[in-house]
């Protein structure tokens, strides 16, 4: 059953739309914690988010961007701003559809469905995915998952590119520039203890598949993987 997160913080809104979602066979849950509708988008783990613009502390475009660094999912705006600019301004922030207040409850469901389809359904691309293997371990970038023989972990998708561009330099040192150029667009901005805490996630995350300290500081030079085919058959 594909899974639709509500991000309204109209009451009468928001339970009419779980209402109607809920009869057309999908799964509604209502977002409530508006200080961090990123980690309820991690943990709810939805197959198409609708998300109004006007939200409490942080608004909609700003969380689009947030979903958008951790998934490819479906994002569909409604709002009662119906001006040029919002949409487009939606559109670039990386939603994939705009449809303004009042709305016909059966128009959204009607884009719910073409948006689910365009997706993963019949008119989802046929692309074999991508993956990459070391030693038995293996990452699934779009899946933003790991695994090593019978066990799997998640990963944020900054650790998942982490671990990517490792994995692709393996055993060279990959030196932190790099690694801040492929995980930030605009390195100059990033603190740079941030990495450091990425690096530090990246690997409490792989010893939980039994790899100890699977990721080397190089001092002066940056880092590297350290995944030996007797850490992958342990």
């Amino acid at each position: 059953m594909d899974k639709i997160m509500i991000v309204e913080d109209d009451p009468k809104i928001h339970t009419l739309l779980k209402e109607h979602i809920e009869k057309y066979g999908y799964e509604a849950v209502i977002a409530t914690d508006f200080d961090n509708i990123t980690a309820e988008f991690l943990e709810i783990a939805p197959d198409l988010v609708l998300l109004d613009v006007n939200l409490p502390k942080f608004d909609g475009f700003y969380w689009c961007r947030q979903i958008r660094q951790q998934s490819t999912c479906p994002i569909l705006f409604i709002s009662a701003r119906d001006g040029k600019m919002e949409q487009v301004m939606a559109l670039e922030h990386g939603a994939d559809d705009y449809i303004t207040k009042p709305f016909d409850y059966e128009i959204v469901m009607a884009k719910i469905a073409s948006h689910i389809r365009r997706a993963y359904g019949s008119y989802a691309p046929k692309v074999t995915e991508r993956t990459l293997n070391l030693y038995g371990l293996v990452l699934y970038p779009e899946r933003l998952e790991v695994t090593l023989q019978e066990q799997k972990l998640e990963l944020l998708r900054k650790e998942s590119l982490l671990l990517e561009i490792l994995m692709e330099r393996y055993p060279r040192v990959v030196s932190r520039d790099r690694i801040l150029e492929k995980l930030w667009d605009e390195n100059h901005f990033v603190d740079e203890n941030t990495l450091n805490v990425y690096v530090t996630r990246l690997r409490k995350k792989l010893k939980e598949l039994d790899i100890e300290e699977a990721v080397e500081t190089v001092r002066g030079a940056g880092y590297r993987l350290k995944i030996t085919w007797a850490d992958a058959t342990s």
